[in-house]
């Protein structure tokens, strides 16, 4: 017995050398099996051991380099690895003394969207709302090419290193419970891009944009009171992947700061630069969308009309540099703060990517801006930016649009589009002497007015009563 006691505790004593002479590593969950990395870029990988100053090698088979690095004194550590042009599927290796495999790796094109519920509204709908097209797009939505990873949902107040998820590629199983927007954008990029397209997805419904900045980043509005549950979903679920490779990012939120217009143009312009900071890969694109009309409120007073908030979001094309807005403004719905046709805004999140991030040209990237007014007698004739061939309300009634003297009285105006479909005409019997023009600019409009590719016109207003 004394015998098989003694054997039993060399045996013990022997896994346990074993166990300290071969370190474990271990990597964030997004660095696994059918990954996509961002092609022609120095992308980092990272990671920790159980050992500290302890040796780690990176090898890649799409060029057989060896990268290393030393293990900090808590274990952890990086390098960064360059990528090839797209293409696929490879492989990575990375030991410390065990080694492990990383495999069915593509190269190609990585982008980040994220936001509120509108961005986390699935392909399948969700919160009792459809999505239009969701079946087709699921049938068809077979394609190795297209991969997701969504972020699981969680809020802390410390910064994580780590998040549940794994890499999916698109099929009728995995598709239905993705972002809706952005599944339909990776779907359209790779259609035109001919190259794979890798998707993060990290959103969560009702989140203000507080919540999405880190505690460096929100520090500066720490002592307002507007500012709500600050840096709890960046710590949970942006917190790890900031570093991955991307391209650029997607963003879909506003909604749950319609209360606080005029703060917004100062905290999605320091979240856009926050992130920025954090991902340590230069001035990425961020394109966003602006929300879609609905009714939030009953009132109309500043604060509680939508169009303010609308309007904040485009302020901040001026603000926030290599930046992107796309317009909603046709799409919205009285009834729910969901609009349906996310397939809509999927493929204006990609027209804007294809023609600013990638260069294709033909065709504009965003519907028309306000751009100045002019009054003739007892009419103003609005002008815009990204007009193109002209302007275009497919043949339906033009309204929306509202008119005012020096009472500040806005009335429904008459409006035609005016000379070769460049400006919009407008007047009003009951405003002899106009000074002040507004389009849409209500919590719910139904917009009416286009570019001739379909693109709307922002809301906007001429005024800053």
């Amino acid at each position: 017995m004394k015998r098989y006691q003694l054997i039993m505790a060399l045996f013990a004593s022997f896994l346990l050398l074993a166990e300290g002479v071969q370190a474990r590593i271990t990597m964030p969950s997004f660095f696994s099996d059918g990954m996509v990395l961002q092609q022609k870029s120095a992308v980092a990988i990272w990671g920790s051991s159980d050992r500290k100053q302890q040796k780690v090698t990176v090898k890649t088979s799409w060029n057989a380099k060896k990268y290393t690095a030393v293990t900090d004194e808590s274990g952890n550590w990086k390098v960064k690895v360059e990528t090839p042009v797209y293409g696929g599927p490879y492989s990575i290796e990375v030991s410390d003394g065990e080694s492990v495999h990383i495999n069915n790796v593509l190269i190609g094109e990585v982008w980040l969207c994220s936001g509120q519920s509108n961005m986390d509204m699935r392909v399948s709908g969700r919160y009792g709302d459809p999505v239009i097209g969701s079946l087709d797009a699921i049938v068809t939505s077979g394609n190795p090419e297209v991969r997701m990873f969504m972020v699981g949902s969680k809020m802390t107040s410390e910064p994580l290193t780590d998040c549940e998820g794994i890499w999916q590629e698109a099929s009728s199983e995995t598709v239905p419970e993705f972002s809706a927007a952005g599944y339909f954008f990776a779907r359209k990029l790779n259609q035109v891009l001919k190259v794979p397209v890798g998707i993060i997805h990290a959103s969560y419904g009702g989140s203000r944009v507080e919540a999405w900045m880190s505690k460096e980043g929100i520090e500066p509005y720490k002592d307002l009171s507007d500012v709500h549950n600050a840096s709890i979903l960046y710590n949970g679920m942006l917190s790890p992947v900031v570093g991955y490779g991307i391209r650029g990012c997607l963003w879909y939120q506003g909604e749950a700061n319609v209360d606080v217009p005029d703060l917004y143009t100062q905290l999605f312009p320091s979240l856009v630069n926050d992130w920025r900071k954090q991902w340590g890969i230069g001035e990425f694109p961020f394109y966003y969308a602006q929300i879609a009309p609905f009714n939030y409120n009953k009132g109309e007073e500043k604060g509680k009309n939508s169009a303010y908030l609308r309007e904040a979001q485009a302020k901040c094309l001026g603000i926030v540099p290599s930046s992107g807005m796309i317009i909603l403004t046709d799409i919205g719905d009285a009834r729910t703060i969901h609009p349906m046709e996310k397939e809509t805004v999927g493929n204006r999140f990609a027209y804007m990517a294809l023609g600013l991030t990638y260069g294709k040209k033909g065709f504009p990237v965003t519907g028309p801006l306000y751009k100045s007014m002019q009054i003739e007698g007892n009419k103003i004739a609005v002008s815009f930016d990204e007009v193109g061939k002209g302007l275009t309300t497919y043949r339906q009634p033009l309204t929306g649009f509202e008119i005012a003297g020096e009472d500040r009285v806005f009335h429904p105006a008459n409006a035609h589009l005016g000379k070769d479909a460049q400006t919009v005409v407008v007047s009003s019997p009951e405003v002899p002497h106009p000074v002040a023009v507004r389009y849409a600019f209500k919590d719910y409009v139904k917009g009416c007015l286009y570019n001739m590719f379909g693109l709307p016109v922002s809301s906007f207003r001429t005024d800053d009563w």
